[in-house]
């Protein structure tokens, strides 16, 4: 019985302390830009983005623009999507058309907070989008993580779409 209260103590506590900020937007972007982060620009939402990114959601986005940063060749998007019930703030770099890094930056959910584990956000790296608008890598889902997982895989089609359309 007291292995069990403990394990079930440890579970709960595992989760409250997964919750949070993992890094800040500014920090995020200063190691992105390796301490200069450029000014931010903006993509404004047209009829025609708002439709493709909706087919990607799977509803209509509660943006009309999306700020980035761009210095060279390389952006840098930090964008918000609902894992299960509550909105997981991610960091998105891309170079060439491929995302370079992409990393969890808030986890607001009770469960699912693997996915900002670098064994899990690795997998993103090299990553572009086909002509059909599909992530050209397998991302391998997590159990128990299923809406995290998929929050992510949109954040990172959109990003590389509106990287596109830059």
């Amino acid at each position: 019985m007291k292995k069990l209260l403990l394990f079930i103590t440890l579970l709960f506590l595992q989760s409250v302390m997964a919750k949070g900020v993992y890094q800040t937007p500014l920090a995020f972007l200063e190691q992105a830009f390796n301490g200069k982060t450029p000014a931010s620009s903006t993509v404004w939402i047209t009829r025609d983005k708002k439709q493709v990114i909706s087919d990607i959601l799977q509803h209509p986005p509660a943006f009309i623009r999306v700020k980035y940063w761009q210095h060279g060749a390389k952006t840098a998007w930090i964008m918000n999507e609902i894992g299960k019930e509550k909105p997981i703030t991610v960091g998105v770099v891309i170079e060439a058309g491929h995302i370079t890094q992409l990393k969890v930056l808030t986890f607001r959910e009770s469960r699912g907070w693997e996915v900002s584990r670098d064994f899990f956000t690795r997998q993103f790296n090299s990553t572009s989008i086909t002509p059909n608008l599909k992530l050209d890598q397998t991302i391998d889902g997590i159990s128990g993580a299923t809406l995290s997982v998929r929050a992510l895989k949109k954040i990172a089609r959109i990003t590389l779409y509106l990287e596109q359309q830059l």
